[in-house]
C-alpha cells in the first residue's frame, strides 16, 4: 500500500499517518497548515511522523497542488483535509469553508479519475444529520445539518458519491462521531473542558447539559478509517461512532473524576448550528468494516488528559 493522506498535520490525520507508517505502508501526506488552531501544536503532532522513513510531507493547499503526480503509485487516499468547526461557519468565513471542504474535494476527485486508486476514504461528519432524523441516525435517512459547516461537509459527500457513479472512483464516506483524544483540537469540547479544569477555569456549558454525543476515541476512529480503505463499499457512507450516547452532564462528572478536580461550570446560551443530540447506528459499518469500538469514554478521557497534562506527544 502507497498511500496520501490529506490533512496529514491534524487531530486525526495525524494518528492515522503515524498508523500507517507503522504498518508498513508509505505515506506521502499534505497539509496546508490552517490558521484554525496555532501551527506549533500541528508541529508536534508530525513529531513522530518527521522521524519516519517512510513518511513524507508536501506543505501546500491541495488547489496548489500537483495532484495528478502526488497520485502516481498511490493506492489508498485517506481526504481528512477540511476547515473544521461549527461555530465558525457563519457568515463571511463561510466561504472559507466551500474552499477548503467543498471546492478542494472536488479537485482531488477529478485528479482521481482513471487513476488505478483503490479506495478514496472521505472523512465526513455526523453534522450532515442536523436535528430531525431519529435516533439512532442511520445513513439511509435524509440528511438535513444546521450548519453551514455540515451543508459543506454534505457537499463533499455528494461529490464523492458523484465521481463514483460518473468516474468510477472507488469512494467511501465515513461520517465521525465527535472524535476525541490526545492531540485534539483547542477548540473542541474535552480539550477546552479539560484545560479550564486545570487552569481553574470555569467551563464553558452551552445549553442545559442535558445535550448528548455519540463520542468516538481517535484510535477507534483510525481502525474504522485503515478497514473502510480496505473492506468499504464504492460509493458506500458509513456512520462510524462510540456505541453510546452520553449527557453532556455526565462527561463533566466523568472530567470531575478523571482530574480529581472540582469543575466550576459557566451556563451559557446554545450555539447556532449545535446540534441537539448525536447517537449513531454502526450496524453497517460492523457489518460491511468489522467496526466496533473498543476504548470507553471514561478510559478514552483518562487518555486525552494524561497526554494535556503531560504536554508531550
Amino acid at each position: 500500500m502507497k498511500a496520501l493522506v490529506t490533512g496529514a498535520a491534524g487531530f486525526i490525520g495525524s494518528h492515522l499517518a503515524e498508523r500507517l507508517v507503522d504498518a508498513g505502508v508509505t505515506v506521502v501526506g499534505i497539509d496546508c497548515f490552517t490558521d484554525n488552531y496555532a501551527r506549533p501544536l500541528k508541529e508536534r503532532n508530525l513529531q513522530r511522523l518527521r522521524q519516519a522513513p517512510r513518511f513524507s510531507l508536501i506543505e501546500r493547499p491541495l488547489a496548489e497542488a500537483d495532484l495528478p503526480a502526488l497520485l502516481d503509485d498511490v493506492t489508498h487516499v485517506f481526504h481528512l483535509a477540511a476547515q473544521p468547526g461549527v461555530r465558525n461557519s457563519w457568515g463571511r468565513d463561510f466561504r472559507v469553508y466551500t474552499v477548503n471542504n467543498v471546492e478542494a474535494t472536488q479537485l482531488l476527485l477529478e485528479a482521481c479519475i482513471g487513476k488505478p486508486v483503490e479506495r478514496v476514504v472521505y472523512a465526513s461528519s455526523s453534522s450532515v444529520y442536523g436535528d430531525e432524523v431519529p435516533l439512532p441516525m442511520r445513513e439511509d435517512v435524509r440528511p438535513q445539518p444546521v450548519s453551514p459547516y455540515g451543508v459543506t461537509k454534505l457537499a463533499a459527500e455528494q461529490l464523492c458519491y458523484l465521481y463514483h457513479v460518473s468516474h468510477s472512483v472507488p469512494t467511501v464516506s465515513l461520517r465521525y462521531f465527535t472524535v476525541y483524544g490526545p492531540r485534539q483540537r483547542p477548540d473542541m469540547g474535552f480539550a477546552r473542558f479539560f484545560s479550564a479544569v486545570t487552569q481553574d477555569r470555569a467551563v464553558p456549558m452551552f445549553g442545559d447539559g442535558r445535550q448528548t454525543r455519540d463520542f468516538t476515541f481517535v484510535a477507534d476512529a483510525v481502525t474504522a478509517t485503515i478497514a473502510a480503505a480496505m473492506r468499504g463499499k464504492p460509493g458506500g457512507v458509513y456512520n462510524i461512532g462510540g456505541g453510546s450516547r452520553v449527557q453532556l452532564l455526565h462527561v463533566f462528572e466523568l472530567i470531575r473524576q478523571v482530574t480529581g478536580r472540582p469543575l466550576r461550570v459557566e451556563r451559557l446560551e446554545p450555539q447556532r448550528g449545535d446540534m441537539r443530540d448525536t447517537y449513531a447506528d454502526t450496524t453497517r459499518a460492523r457489518a460491511d468494516l468489522g467496526f466496533a469500538p473498543t476504548v470507553t469514554l471514561e478510559q478514552g478521557l483518562r487518555a486525552q488528559y494524561e497526554w494535556m497534562t503531560a504536554g508531550h506527544d
